[in-house]
């Protein structure tokens, strides 16, 4: 499990019919990761988290 701490930005990740799929995270290792969007994940648990603390997570919409 990735610790929240170590996020430094997160952006939801659309297909290309525009369906908000995953959460692309970027942790301070340099480290990209595409997190599903799936309550089970740990990693998911920890963006809901990070979300509750006040973050803001980038959407960019679905449709470019």
């Amino acid at each position: 499990m990735i610790n929240k701490e170590n996020i430094v930005s997160i952006e939801k990740n659309y297909n290309t019919y525009g369906n908000f799929v995953s959460y692309k995270t970027t942790y301070n290792t340099d480290k990209v990761c595409f997190v599903p969007l799936d309550p089970a994940n740990t990693d998911y648990q920890a963006i809901q988290e990070w979300i509750a603390e006040g973050n803001t997570v980038i959407d960019n919409g679905g449709n470019e």
